[in-house]
Order: structure tokens, then sequence, then C-alpha cells
């Protein structure tokens, strides 16, 4: 390993496998709340490890973020809805149209949230009490995928099959930029500490910077089939990201530096990454547990 940064790493249990946690985001509550995509629940997650499940919720809650109001946001994928649960585990639905499948959420610079339609091929935005609106996004099967806060007061958005990362001003003005690898099949995005998003590609095994102005640069890792998943600003001013196949946590600077982390269990499925309360990253494994890293 790199020198850069050392981590220690602990699992906590959430679920059993079949449950899958998927995504995970810190709640205003100093407790982390993770997605149980297959089990179509929520659980909060205290950073001692504590854990409380929530729902029954709309089908595959799949992304979830801290909204404007105290609580949390979450998309329900093949249930075609957007959720809110409060920090008391009070859970509302609000319908969307059939086949849209809402994947990636976030809040917007407008005290709404913004998020995408996968299989509508498109951008929604909903208001804390529950008004929608959809916006198209340009190229067929293009699924839009995850979708985050940019610097410039717009939301930025991966387009999975379309190859490309998108922009979305709140006025619903959307702009398109391709990406220079074929294949990269962008997933995760987050706003950087450099006033650029970062994004992971999971197709081509790279994480990749835009600039607000859609310059691109990419930058392979070490295994391209290392699948990377999910990306967020962590400690020190660098980006820390999951790779799904090969069951590590990477670190990458804002200059390009990279460096990979082990989880304790192999295969564990890594997918949605967040830093907690507790100023640690937080790991949602598939295979039924959060893993705190601690950066040294």
């Amino acid at each position: 390993m790199p020198d850069g940064s050392h981590t220690t790493i602990k699992e906590f249990q959430v679920s059993g496998p079949e449950a899958g946690p998927y995504s995970v985001a810190a709640g205003p509550d100093g407790a982390l709340w993770c997605t149980l995509v297959h089990e179509g629940r929520i659980a909060r997650v205290t950073p001692d490890g504590g854990v409380t499940v929530h729902g029954p919720v709309p089908a595959q809650p799949m992304i979830i973020t801290a909204g404007p109001d105290g609580a949390l946001w979450f998309t329900a994928f093949t249930g075609d809805a957007i959720g809110r649960i409060t920090t008391a585990g009070e859970v509302t639905p609000f319908a969307l149209p059939e086949g849209w499948g809402p994947c990636g959420i976030a809040a917007g610079p407008d005290g709404a949230l913004w998020f995408t339609r996968m299989h509508a091929g498109g951008v929604g935005r909903i208001t804390v009490d529950g008004q929608v609106s959809a916006y198209p996004v340009p190229g067929e099967g293009a699924m839009p995928s995850m979708i985050a806060a940019g610097p410039d007061e717009a939301l930025w958005f991966t387009l999975n099959q379309g190859n490309a990362i998108g922009r979305i001003a709140p006025d619903g003005e959307v702009s398109v930029h391709p990406l220079p690898t074929e294949g990269s099949a962008p997933v995760g995005i987050a706003a950087g500490p450099d006033g650029a998003l970062w994004f992971t590609g999971i197709g081509a095994g790279h994480i990749g910077r835009i600039t607000t102005d859609g310059k691109v640069t990419e930058f392979p890792l070490p295994d391209r089939g290392a699948r990377p998943h999910a990306i967020v600003a962590g400690p020190g001013g660098d980006l820390w990201f999951t790779e799904w196949a090969t069951a590590h946590v990477g670190r990458i600077s804002p200059d390009g530096r990279i460096d990979e982390h082990p989880l304790p269990t192999p295969g564990s499925e890594p997918h949605g990454i967040a830093v907690g309360p507790d100023g640690a990253l937080w790991v949602a494994l598939e295979t039924g547990a959060l893993a705190r890293v601690a950066v040294a």
C-alpha cells in the first residue's frame, strides 16, 4: 500500500446477507441510516453499532440522503416512490409514475430533493411537501444513476449507459458531457474539495474528475477490474470510494494519488459510503454489515 493513509476498520452486523445494505448516510441525530434494498426496510445504526430497523418501506429502497427538513429521504427503485423517514422512524411514501425507477437522490441548493429516473431517462425534483417535477435527459437508454449537488448551484449526475456526466440547473436546463473512455459506465458522483465533481467508472476501473466547465480527467485504478461504485469527499481533503469487486475502500487525492485498503471480510460487496457524525467513513456491505473506516 502506498504511503498516504492508514486505517482501522471494524464491521458491525446490521442484517443477514439477504437484506442487502446498499446505501448509507449520516443523519441529523448522530446516527447512520442505511437502506436494506432486498428486505424493503431502513436501518438506523449508532456509531457504537446499535441497530434499529424501520419499515417496511416501498420496494427496493436504494439511495438515502439527509434532507433539508431534518428527515432522511430515499428512493424506492421498483416501488416507484420517494420515501421520507423521520429520525423517530415514521415513514411517508410519495408515489411516482409507474416505470420511473428512481435511483440516486440528493438535497439541492433550492431546498428540494433531486433524484434520477433511471428507467424513464430523466431527473426528478420533489419538494419537502411532496410536489414532484420531471425533466427529460437527452439520449435513449442512458440510465441516469447517482446525483450530487455541485459547487455551482446545479445538480450533477452520472449517465451509466450514456457514458457521460450530466448537469441540471435549478430551472431544469440540462447539459451532457461525454466521457473520453468508452464503457466507463459511471455510477457514483460527489462534489470534491477542489471545486470539481468526482465520479466512479465502474466499467473501466477508474476514478474520474470533471470540472464545472466540463473538462474530464481519468485516473486508472491499479486493478481495472475493481469495479468502483460509490464515492464521497472524506477526511484529509481526499475522496474515498468503494471497490465492489475486490472488497476494498480506496482513497484518491485531488492530484490523483491512489491507495487502497482491504475490508476485513473478503467478498463483502461494498456499495455506499458516507462520512459519519463521528468523522469516520462508513461503508454499506451488501453481505449484511456496515464497516467503520477510521483514518489515522
